[in-house]
């Protein structure tokens, strides 16, 4: 893996502080180990529970047993607030509790808060039974738990999971944050076999910042190519496709493979995968080949790829017979997803890839349900957050199941009816997020979720998705497409089902009669399918 690439420092002008580097978690997450990895990388740090001890006179614990948290806290907004307030660049670790206070989180608004994520478990591990006041009960620790995270996940730029020597080797990253647009949000993607950074907002491409060194290499689209391909210079190299899902045959990617070759890219130089899942897939998948194997960055420049296809790299091409059928894992070096890109997405592309982030909320339930169910239009301007949620809702379960030997199936919710309607209709049809929006469909009627799939329906229906197929499909070829999955095998299919949102269960056998009472069921309405039918 190529190193990632330092951001140069930037003068902020006298008269302007510059934004510091803020560490925040819950107790045990590490707060103070980062501070040390940021020493040993040269950075000015202050660690606000030694500030703050400094200025009672006596460790906190102490502080606590003599005079109660309510007046720890009163003192601790003060300090920390003024510490945040005439911060100048530098790194600053607060205590856990410090973002509960309302003067703590204003004054965190200009700098760049970073969220050491640590799992519950492991948090009590590491202080349960300490002199820490609060780590001595278990109930209330887990109560506080639950608390807190909300406001963490809220004022995070930057989101890093626990795990030996994380700040060390994502450090680079958080500092390119000085350099990106205000807004930008960052998360580290952890997994068995590789790291990397994922970035999310609005102007990322303009920004003159890259993430590696060496020569850059493009595979893109013709329409992506005449939009952005200048933006993302210089390139040493330029190999355009025909846009849809017909680009993704092994046919082409020899035919990108060979153009790279004459291009003269070597195993030093690393692939840009710039535009949307198929861009992805097809410019990954010659990634994962060429000279067995360069670094790529991936750019997606649509919604479906910005919060699902450009993460967790699955790369690989169709054939005439099944979906995705011909592939590697291959993960990005980096991915960099700027939400302005989607402002040039015709209407019809959008939606398509609201099927995704429809797939996504439904697996992660809670807050991101709420708020995706709750969408009244698809606004690009208004959608950064749901993109990072279904970003990060991926490189979760990704990060437990690298290479898809189990928790990693339950992002194909709605994906092998959908796939099956993809091959049935020659990927000619349907966009892929319209089939897997019908896949859904599918997929909630196999779980007896009638009343969710009726609401997922509506929820198609608004933001310009078929919730029906179309009169002209063979719901035989769909059949026999789904007997074809890439994941079936030696006892049939398993199916991902999901009763309700957050609660996916995977591998679940279905009878072949039930499955074709659920694609009957997207068929029975073809009136209401041929209204929605795209030219």
């Amino acid at each position: 893996m190529a190193a990632l690439k330092s951001p140069e420092p930037r003068d902020g002008g006298a008269a302007v502080k510059r934004p510091a580097i803020v560490f925040v978690g819950f107790m045990g997450a590490g707060k103070t180990v980062a501070a040390n990895a940021a020493r040993a990388a040269g950075l000015e740090v202050i660690e606000a529970d030694e500030l703050v001890e400094g200025e009672v006179g006596m460790p906190i614990a102490s502080f606590f047993g003599k005079r109660g948290e309510e007046e720890f806290r009163s003192l601790e907004a003060a300090e920390v607030g003024q510490l945040l307030d005439d911060a100048d660049g530098g790194v600053i670790a607060l205590g856990g509790g410090a973002v509960l206070s309302e003067r703590v989180r204003t004054a965190l608004e200009r700098h760049i808060v970073v969220w050491l994520q640590v799992p519950v478990e492991e948090a009590w591990r590491r202080v349960g039974g300490s002199d820490r006041p609060l780590a001595q009960d278990r109930a209330r620790f887990d109560a506080l738990y639950v608390g807190r995270e909300p406001v963490y996940a809220e004022l995070a730029d930057a989101i890093l999971p626990s795990a030996e020597g994380i700040v060390e080797r994502a450090l680079p990253a958080v500092l390119a944050l000085r350099e990106l647009p205000h807004g930008t949000r960052m998360a580290w993607a952890l997994s068995e076999t590789r790291e990397y950074p994922i970035y999310v907002g609005r102007g990322l491409l303009e920004a003159g910042w890259w993430p590696l060194e060496g020569r850059r290499f493009c595979v893109t689209d013709t329409t992506v190519a005449a939009l952005y391909a200048e933006v993302i210079g210089p390139l040493a190299g330029l190999v355009e496709v025909e846009p849809g899902e017909r680009a993704k045959t092994l046919a082409e990617a020899e035919r990108v493979l060979r153009e790279l070759t004459q291009l003269g890219m070597s195993r030093s130089d690393h692939l840009v995968a710039l535009g949307g899942g198929v861009v992805g897939d097809l410019a990954g998948f010659c990634a994962a080949t060429y000279q067995r194997g360069v670094d790529v960055v991936q750019v997606p420049t649509t919604l479906v790829s910005q919060v699902d296809s450009a993460y967790g790299g699955k790369t690989g091409v169709d054939l005439p017979e099944a979906k995705n059928y011909v592939g590697a894992y291959h993960l990005p070096s980096a991915v960099i997803a700027d939400t302005r890109t989607l402002a040039t997405l015709p209407r019809e592309e959008l939606a398509a890839g609201f099927a995704e982030v429809a797939k996504s909320a439904l697996i992660a339930g809670g807050w991101l349900w709420e708020r995706v169910r709750t969408l009244e239009d698809l606004d690009p301007g208004n959608l950064d957050d749901v993109i990072f949620a279904c970003a990060r809702t991926k490189l979760g379960v990704v990060a437990a199941d690298e290479r898809d030997r189990g928790r990693r199936a339950i992002l194909n919710l709605g994906h092998t009816v959908g796939h099956a309607i993809e091959v049935a209709t020659g990927y000619a049809r349907y966009r892929h997020g319209e089939a897997v929006g019908l896949g859904l469909l599918a997929a909630l009627r196999l779980s007896g979720a009638g009343e969710l799939r009726a609401e997922v329906s509506e929820l198609l229906r608004r933001h310009g998705l078929p919730a029906a197929l179309a009169a002209e499909v063979d719901g035989d070829a769909i059949l026999a497409a789904v007997e074809r999955d890439k994941k079936r095998d030696a006892n049939g299919v398993e199916f991902v089902l999901l009763e309700r949102p957050g609660e996916p269960l995977v591998g679940q056998r279905v009878g072949q009669e039930s499955v074709r009472a659920a694609v009957e069921e997207l068929r029975a309405d073809t009136s209401t399918a041929s209204r929605e039918a795209r030219p």
